[in-house]
């Protein structure tokens, strides 16, 4: 599986559904400039993926919040992404999503992001791209396995910080958290610190042992 991280995305034109309309030649090189999370799926009216779709749509105003477009894509035509986007979401359809969704009826697309598997779907592949068009962070899952709204979150955090302020962000990092310079210096902070914090737990928790609750 090829590792896209650093290079610029691939382009595409297809055709989208948003809401209830059809977007002919749906360009993702149109939205340049923005951060922009593609994820593809494998099919429609199955059974992970809803789930995946209405939870990237319950986050959709945090993501815009940080210039950030969703684009979904799967191998499907537009016509079932309609039907889908009209099925509600009780019998297992997803009314209501709001971003737009990309038919790869071809196959190209997930040829170009090498998430194709043996069966003729997309594995869950995730990209993140920055504004200048290149992948700076990219996850793939097997067909059973949903992927965390709140680590592509994390994730966009995490990148925009580091282009804010030139500092790396170290595990487990989430935003108000300290990063740190790429330096040694930077990293003998970031473990004295971290192991400042598992000396105070294990203190507490002691502390808290020797009570009678």
């Amino acid at each position: 599986m090829a590792v896209l991280v650093g290079k610029n995305a691939p382009d595409f034109v297809a055709t989208a559904v948003r809401g209830n309309e059809f977007v002919e030649n749906f360009k993702l090189s149109d939205y340049k400039g923005k951060y922009i999370v593609l994820f593809f799926y494998p099919l429609d009216f199955t059974f992970v993926c809803p789930t995946e779709l209405h939870a990237f749509n319950e986050k959709l105003s945090e993501f815009a919040s940080k210039n950030v477009e969703l684009i979904a894509v799967s191998v499907d035509s537009h016509y079932s992404h309609y039907a889908w986007l009209h099925t509600p979401k009780a019998k297992g359809g997803i009314e209501g999503v709001k971003y737009p969704i990309v038919s790869d009826l071809t196959k190209s697309i997930s040829r170009d992001y090498d998430v194709l598997n043996d069966g003729g779907v997309a594995f869950r592949g995730l990209f993140l791209i920055d504004p200048d068009f290149v992948v700076r962070h990219q996850v793939v899952n097997d067909l059973p396995l949903g992927r965390s709204v709140d680590e592509t979150l994390r994730m966009v955090d995490a990148l925009q910080y580091y282009t804010e302020h030139g500092e790396v962000c170290p595990a487990n990092w989430h935003k108000g958290d300290k990063a740190m310079g790429a330096t040694m210096k930077g990293l003998e902070d970031t473990l004295v610190q971290s192991n400042l914090k598992e000396t105070s737990s294990v203190r507490v928790a002691i502390e808290l042992s020797t009570f009678n609750f």
